[in-house]
């Protein structure tokens, strides 16, 4: 069964439909990549995955059960919707980190905020917050900022902001894990170091969508490759299919401007 279907969704914002109908699924463990020109609706895709935009039509499912459908109201409300963001982590762009918190303080803020609406939080605040900290310390090793707990964003590289974000994403324990163009905000020097966790993170079987415009990164990271254009995916495959060789003339096109 896969971990992730999603069917028919579409979403306009005016007059102009961005998604048109899309439709895929992803199994535990694999890597998704989605390439396309700016302006194809990636972006859209990945907010409506994670609840920043409401899709006008379609069926989300997470392991199995059903999340959203637009034609059910009862899927709809706030609080659904808060708990429906927790199967999934997004890692933003332009980072999102709080300027005026520590490194430490960034990871482990979703958590805490999170521990405390429990009813028993007040009889086990110390062991709470205790084990929130000790996870985050864990997963900032991971990304390489052990030496980085107390600094603020402002005293971070572009690159070590990034993996801070990447640590915050995985500090909810997300069902899937899902990248907006990650290294777009960075400079070319940095790009590498926040490409190799992300890869570290594929060799590990995290679930993920990643939106990239990174191609050789995606060529070598994902398990299937979907291109959108217009709304619409027009190609998937696995990598070697899809960049060795697309079936469909709108991919060729696009590959060809990338690579000329």
């Amino acid at each position: 069964m896969p971990i992730l279907e999603v069917t028919g969704i579409r979403k306009s914002f005016g007059g102009t439909e961005v998604l048109s109908g899309v439709d895929f699924s992803l199994e535990k463990g694999e890597a998704l990549s989605i390439i396309g020109s700016s302006g194809s609706g990636k972006t859209t895709l990945l907010r409506c995955l994670n609840f920043l935009e409401t899709p006008d039509a379609g069926v989300i499912s997470v392991n199995g059960n059903i999340i959203f459908d637009a034609g059910d109201p009862s899927t709809k409300s706030e609080r659904e919707i808060r708990k429906k963001r927790l199967h999934f982590g997004l890692v933003f762009q332009n980072f999102n980190l709080f300027p005026q918190y520590t490194t430490l303080k960034n990871v482990t803020l979703a958590a805490e905020l999170l521990a405390r609406e429990r009813p028993d939080f007040k009889a086990n605040r110390e062991n709470a917050l205790a084990e929130i900290t000790a996870k985050a310390r864990d997963l900032l090793d991971s990304v390489g900022l052990s030496d980085k707990l107390a600094s603020y964003p402002h005293e971070l590289s572009g690159g070590q902001q990034q993996r801070v974000a990447i640590a915050r994403a995985l500090a909810l324990e997300p069902d899937i894990l899902c990248f907006d163009e990650p290294t777009s905000a960075l400079d070319p020097e940095l790009t590498g170091e926040v490409l190799r966790v992300i890869k570290s993170l594929a060799d590990r079987h995290m679930t993920m969508v990643i939106v990239t415009h990174e191609m050789q990164f995606a060529r070598d990271v994902s398990d299937t490759v979907i291109f959108i254009d217009g709304g619409v995916i027009v190609e998937r495959g696995a990598p070697e299919a899809v960049f060795g060789n697309p079936q469909h003339d709108r991919t060729k096109r696009f590959l060809e401007r990338y690579n000329g």
